[in-house]
């Protein structure tokens, strides 16, 4: 008898194990059907018996193996990574409940030696607000030097605890290379109608970046943050396996954000609120929306924002980076246009997003203007429950490339609405009538798929998870030319 370590396989895929078992397990394999290369060939079924057979083995085993768990409070969980907003770099994050003396990600290529690079972080001690005070470590590492478009193996903790074995394929830095996103807001621990789907489809490879466009757990602060972790161990089957970009929503403001600001790593240095990032030929924006109605955190927010995001859109237009990356593309929380039947933002009310605020000293200026200016060629939303495609809208007014094919260079940005993912608050209702700038409704849960497939074409969807995953609505922007010029 000899003993192996390989990986179990099938040709419909990975073999499927308890968590301790599930990257590599130690079977006993007889000599003849080792010499035969069991692991590198298409297994007969003498061969299959003997995995099987070994399968069972390593599982007796498998009470045996959890004595050896680490106590539960240093042992990783929440593990989900973001990209860190530079070629070739990948940030883990996760969650521990006792400190820990190291944060380590041990990682290494698909298909090389398992783990043979190692990385090195640090924690942050998070208390939240709640009456129990909790505490929590939140670990991040950064990875560097990543081969592009290249598939990884990690995992993440340290001598006193790892977490299990994920996988991650870095970003193609190419700016010829078509992204594929997953586009949500709105997603609850209670009710998350899209995310069996949305984690099946990750595991096929069908995503290569989520977009999750605010609104979290509902509410991660709540039960003193007992229901922050379980959202986060909720979404670990997506996010730790594909950059997982944020930004913040209404149902995150408790305790001044912290939550949100504390459990995830995006690029910047202003807490994951607004930053940018490259991918592809497109050049994307996160906001806050929320700065705008949650005043008694700072007004000065605001501006802070607004000057930023005018520098991020003043570079991003240098011609040299707009031939680069031609695609700009926003997304924050509460929508500028909407015709949900809600009792506050965009359809009883202007909307403090588009227009500003003048009950401020001095007045706080709105994003509208702001994103025409700058040629911004796509705006994805949330808040609102349901999903809604706009026709290319700017001051309430319709600028359509034209009555045959109106997303074909558009005379202003097309916007995406796009929360019904599913939570405990169910859907949103729309007016009777839509606005003359609404082009199609829909009530289902489900989310938004999108592809940058190059410097002229996009392509979004809307997948429909009250139907089985059917696509219900479908567009191609089209532009030959992008920036303010394009709008005329």
């Amino acid at each position: 008898m000899q003993l192996f370590e390989v990986m179990i396989t099938h040709k419909l895929g990975k073999l499927f194990l308890p968590t301790i078992l599930r990257a590599h397990i130690v079977v006993i394999l007889n000599n003849d059907v080792a010499r035969k290369g069991l692991c590198r060939s298409r297994p007969d079924r003498a061969k299959m018996v003997s995995v099987v057979g070994a399968v069972f083995v390593a599982l007796s085993l498998a009470p045996l193996l959890v004595l050896s768990v680490p106590p539960i409070g240093t042992q990783p969980e929440q593990v989900h990574i973001s990209y860190a907003g530079f070629p070739g770099s990948m940030q883990i994050t996760w969650t521990t409940f006792n400190e820990t003396e190291e944060s380590t990600v041990e990682y290494g290529l698909w298909g090389g030696r398992l783990f043979e690079l190692t990385a090195k972080g640090k924690a942050t001690l998070f208390v939240d607000g709640g009456s129990e005070g909790r505490k929590m470590y939140i670990h991040r590492v950064t990875l560097i030097d990543l081969r592009p478009a290249s598939a990884y193996v990690y995992h993440c903790g340290s001598e006193a605890g790892w977490s299990d074995v994920f996988s991650f394929t870095a970003l193609n830095e190419s700016t010829s290379w078509s992204p594929r996103f997953a586009i949500y807001g709105d997603m609850g621990n209670e009710n998350p109608q899209s995310l069996a789907r949305l984690q099946k489809e990750t595991q096929v490879g069908m995503y290569d970046v989520i977009l999750h466009v605010g609104d979290f757990a509902y509410d991660m602060h709540e039960d003193n943050g007992r229901i922050g972790d379980e959202f986060m161990r909720q979404i670990q089957s997506i996010a730790a396996y594909v950059p997982y970009m944020t930004c913040p929503g209404n149902h995150e403001a408790e305790y001044n954000f912290s939550n949100y600001r504390n459990r995830f790593s995006m690029p910047g240095q202003t807490e994951s609120l607004w930053y940018s990032w490259n991918v592809g030929s497109a050049h994307i924006i996160s906001l806050s929306t929320e700065i705008y109605f949650f005043l008694d955190y700072g007004v000065d927010l605001i501006f802070k924002q607004y000057e930023w995001l005018k520098k991020d859109l003043e570079e991003a237009n240098k011609p040299e980076n707009r031939a680069e990356r031609p695609w700009i593309i926003t997304m924050g929380h509460r929508p500028m246009y909407c015709s949900n039947n809600d009792k506050d933002d965009c359809t009883q009310f202007e909307s403090y997003v588009r227009l500003g605020r003048n009950d401020t000293k001095p007045p706080a200026p709105g994003l509208e203007d702001l994103l025409y200016l700058y040629g911004v060629d796509l705006e994805l939303w949330a808040h609102e429950h349901t999903y809604e495609r706009l026709w290319p809208v700017y001051g309430y007014k319709v600028f359509n490339g034209s009555i045959e094919q109106p997303y074909v260079n558009p005379k202003s940005p097309v916007h995406i609405i796009t929360g019904s993912a599913g939570c405990r608050e169910n859907h949103d209702t729309f007016i009777p009538n839509p606005r003359d700038w609404s082009a199609f409704r829909s009530t289902d849960y489900g989310y938004t798929r999108m592809q940058v497939h190059n410097t002229s074409h996009l392509y979004l969807e809307q997948v429909s998870d009250d139907q089985y995953g059917k696509v219900i609505d479908s567009i191609w922007v089209v532009k030959e030319k992008h920036g303010f010029s394009a709008w005329f």
